[in-house]
């Protein structure tokens, strides 16, 4: 059972650790046997507050201010969170590419997703923290979509975390994917920009806004080899929105194969049957950084996951 009071007020005082994290995901590490929605809940009902004012979810902390924690109710019976299955363990495990005093890099395989939601209790987050309990700190750098392929990075302190969200802001940071399109490129190397809002069916689907609303998405495409019916590219990202890339070639009338969001259904299946592959082709193969306050610099470039290669072979 979890040893966190939960029958009277709780207060907890921001440190240099958890300083620059929003409140919600500091809340979820926190009460883990609590699911998203009671943390939200709570927030939403001011059960808890920040120096006794009401706070939103995407609320930063401070260094040194109070959290009041309202006695909570209903809390699940048990309260210890269901680990990773040995099979997902394993699977973090052997995907870890590099790791150093500040950064673990990891190889994510597709249909891995980087953290737990609605449709699976566990992801990269929750097993790498179930894998090296020892870790006093560990969080996820930036996000890549679960049927994505490749590198993802983790901050072992504050202070690589906060240093690598500000190079994101500022395109400090160099990342690249390799993916597969549905028609033949024309144009060479080309900068897109424009500007992406979620759109109005209520998914959790992306559009470019022709009006020009929305918020500014650049990515620069250049082709590596051309195919009959395809073409693979290499995009590097100037910006880092939601489904960017599948958003963008989309609109360009260029979908990534595979893409079930975003792409033509007939010929993903087509795709499919031709190549045995089933998922989105899309892979974050590089990635170019340093780090101030260390001085490091890292340039790390992986190969195209097996299946995507292996599809491409099977391709005129």
């Amino acid at each position: 059972m979890s040893e966190i009071t939960t029958n009277k007020v709780r207060f907890i005082t921001v440190t240099a650790s958890n300083e620059g994290q929003r409140i919600d995901n500091f809340l979820m590490k926190e009460y883990k046997f609590l699911p998203k929605s009671a943390i939200y809940k709570l927030l939403r009902k001011g059960e808890i507050r920040i120096d006794k004012k009401r706070i939103k979810p995407t609320r930063k902390l401070v260094l040194g201010e109070e959290i009041r924690v309202a006695p909570i109710k209903d809390v699940p019976e048990s309260t210890e969170p269901r680990p990773a299955s040995d099979r997902l363990l394993k699977i973090i495990q052997n995907s870890i590419h590099l790791e150093d005093d500040d950064l673990v890099i990891l190889n994510k395989p597709s249909g891995v997703a980087v953290h737990g939601g609605t449709d699976n209790d566990h992801g990269v987050i929750e097993a790498f923290r179930q894998l090296r309990p020892e870790l006093e700190f560990i969080e996820l750098v930036h996000r890549i979509d679960k049927e994505t392929s490749g590198l993802l990075l983790l901050a072992k302190n504050r202070t690589t975390l906060l240093a690598l969200h500000a190079a994101f802001q500022s395109s400090q940071i160099s990342k690249h994917y390799q993916t597969l399109t549905f028609g033949k490129w024309r144009g060479g190397k080309q900068h897109i920009q424009n500007r992406l809002s979620r759109d109005t069916d209520g998914q959790q689907n992306m559009r470019v806004n022709e009006e020009g609303d929305g918020k500014l998405a650049e990515s620069i495409f250049e082709p590596l080899q051309s195919f009959e019916n395809n073409s693979l590219l290499s995009v590097r990202l100037l910006t880092g929105r939601m489904h960017q890339i599948r958003t963008q070639l989309a609109a360009l009338d260029y979908p990534i194969t595979g893409d079930s969001k975003y792409g033509d259904f007939t010929k993903n299946r087509e795709f499919a049957r031709a190549t045995s592959l089933k998922r989105l082709f899309l892979h974050a193969y590089k990635i170019d950084f340093k780090l101030e306050h260390s001085g490091k610099s890292y340039n790390i470039e992986i190969p195209l996951a097996d299946d995507l290669a292996l599809a491409l072979t099977k391709l005129k």
